[in-house]
């Protein structure tokens, strides 16, 4: 794996025709060992920072890396650094766990190694899907797809991984699974930007959350700095309280949608 450097991202703007997405985003020292949560409501434009960063869609702005603007580097030189994992992979593909990661490290202009499939096997072993090496990805759970999907975005070594809402339908201990995995590739000193709807998911996880809110960055900081009653109400519209739990950790408790005339009176009769 190539050692991960810094990543900066200054006045990122986005446009999808005439209608603004995404405007001014700044994300500044995200360092390797960080993995960073991007959250907010939903069309707040999370998914489109995500692919804006990776250079899949147009943007104006810079994501320098190292100091170096990789939005200037061509594709081939980017998937050499990025690791990109979709929302979800076809449920009706019929190429095997190992074949997927096989094909994915032979994608980004690397070109097949003697050594491919050996390589493969053993990222697949270290995410804990062994078992499910020659099992095709359509006879796998969602849970399993998305285990799959990581092994794909993780298999060239890249010292950046953006993952798109990795734990969408998943259940408790596949959403646990998946999170715990990310975690751990993080804290091998990569740089793990992922997009993540659960606020509690974030708090336990991430390094920092960055919230999206009205096409900008809204806050950008520690979970506890960032994940607040007063953002709740004002990003997402929610009467709603930050709490924490014995080990630190927050949850968030909805009581109603802001400015909710039945609410307001609830809590002076409380």
């Amino acid at each position: 794996m190539n050692a991960a450097q810094s990543l900066d991202v200054k006045n990122l703007n986005v446009h999808y025709r005439r209608h603004e997405v995404l405007a001014g985003v700044e994300l500044a020292g995200i360092r390797p060992g960080e993995m960073i949560a991007l959250a907010g409501p939903n069309a707040a434009g999370k998914s489109t920072l995500l692919k804006a960063i990776a250079g899949l869609v147009p943007a104006r702005g810079h994501v320098l890396y190292g100091g170096s603007d990789w939005l200037a580097w061509t594709m081939r030189k980017r998937m050499e650094f990025i690791g990109f994992m979709p929302q979800s992979i076809p449920e009706d593909n019929d190429l095997t766990v190992l074949e997927a990661a096989l094909t994915a490290l032979q994608s980004g202009g690397i070109g097949p190694r003697r050594k491919d499939e050996l390589d493969a096997l053993r990222v697949i072993e270290h995410l804990g899907i062994g078992p499910l090496a020659l099992r095709p990805l359509c006879r796998l759970s969602g849970g399993q797809r998305q285990l799959a999907a990581l092994a794909q975005a993780v298999v060239r070594g890249s010292p950046v991984l953006l993952l798109d809402e990795p734990v969408s339908a998943l259940d408790l201990a596949h959403q646990w699974q998946v999170m715990r995995v990310a975690r751990r590739l993080a804290d091998e000193g990569r740089i793990v930007i992922v997009v993540l709807h659960d606020l509690a998911l974030a708090a336990q996880w991430a390094d920092r959350v960055a919230i999206l809110h009205d096409r900008r960055i809204h806050s950008f900081g520690r979970p506890s700095d960032v994940i607040t009653d007063a953002a709740l109400r004002e990003v997402w519209g929610v009467e709603a309280r930050v709490r924490t739990c014995e080990r630190g950790r927050a949850f968030v408790l909805i009581d109603a949608l802001a400015g909710d005339p039945a609410a307001t009176q609830q809590e002076h009769l409380q």
